[in-house]
């Protein structure tokens, strides 16, 4: 069996199927400075959107993983026209976060339309996130307002290609 098409509304988005692993920071005001590792997965099954999911892991000073960190899962869709994006995203800390944005060429801006979370989580009022291609790789940052502080740098990560992936391969489909 062959591999689905990729769709073709997600041809701007493309450059970032794969499977992405690399390092991270991560820091708030409210939130001690860490390195981390992280793993990215965009796959597709020939619909109109790429399926993604994050796991992440705090680092100790000798890059040895300490304990599993932050995890979020998604999907990211082609918008009303040709550049737009949307992105859901879910988090196992009860929050929601909906994005639209642009790409353009190798690189994605976002920003949040909507954060709904659970009466258990902490308050997040808005996400920036870009990402993009830089020498092969893929680097991004999030700046975040939460726990009443404004928006500001949160996570920064810069993550190599290991592999392609898609769903039927993935076991997810």
């Amino acid at each position: 069996m062959t591999d689905p098409a990729l769709h073709e509304r997600l041809e701007p988005l493309s450059f970032l199927l794969g499977t992405w692993r690399g390092l991270g920071v991560v820091g708030y005001p409210t939130v001690e400075e860490r390195r981390y590792e992280q793993e990215l997965v965009f796959a597709h099954d020939g619909r109109p959107f790429l399926e993604y999911a994050s796991r992440t892991w705090i680092l100790d000073e000798s890059g040895s993983r300490v304990r599993p960190a932050a995890r979020e899962v998604g999907w990211w869709r082609p918008g009303k026209e040709t550049r737009d994006v949307e992105l859901l995203l879910a988090h196992p800390t009860g929050i929601v976060e909906v994005y639209l944005g642009q790409v353009t060429f190798s690189k994605v801006e976002l920003r949040t339309d909507v954060v709904a979370r659970t009466g258990t989580a902490k308050s997040v009022t808005a996400l920036h996130r870009l990402y993009g291609v830089v020498d092969g790789d893929l680097a991004y940052a999030v700046d975040m307002a939460a726990v009443a502080q404004p928006l500001q740098p949160h996570l920064s990560a810069r993550l190599s290609r290991v592999a392609d992936l898609d769903l039927r391969d993935s076991g997810r489909g």
